[in-house]
């Protein structure tokens, strides 16, 4: 279900990102939004990863992963975008068929603690 509310994603992403996943929505700034097919599919890749660790699991290891990449990088930007699920996300949004293809677990691919 998608969720028009540009202040609950301004307040939720601290005014970082243009929709947020949290199962089972994606949040949106405005109805646009909705008809971009590849920022949607980004968001669908987050719901997906967060059935497979149960919810709580992908939290606790979204927030994890940001705190080592941010050590790593000293940058919210570059930690974000080299979390694991973001890199999966962002590799993947522009591919049509991607989730009905996608591997269990695909996410796994993308860590790599040496990454620049």
């Amino acid at each position: 279900m998608i969720i028009v509310s540009k202040r609950f994603v301004k307040i939720i992403t601290v005014n970082f990102a243009g929709a947020i996943a949290l199962y089972p929505f994606i949040f949106v700034k405005n109805k646009t939004q909705i008809q971009d097919a590849e920022l949607m599919r980004h968001e669908r890749i987050h719901l997906r990863q967060q059935i497979e660790l149960l919810l709580v699991f992908f939290y606790l290891w979204y927030a994890i992963e940001y705190l080592v990449r941010l050590c790593q990088y000293r940058q919210h930007y570059a930690a974000y975008r080299n979390i694991s699920f973001e890199r999966e996300a962002y590799t993947c949004q522009s591919k049509e068929n991607y989730l009905k293809n996608r591997p269990y677990a695909a996410f796994l691919k993308y860590i790599c603690l040496l990454t620049s």
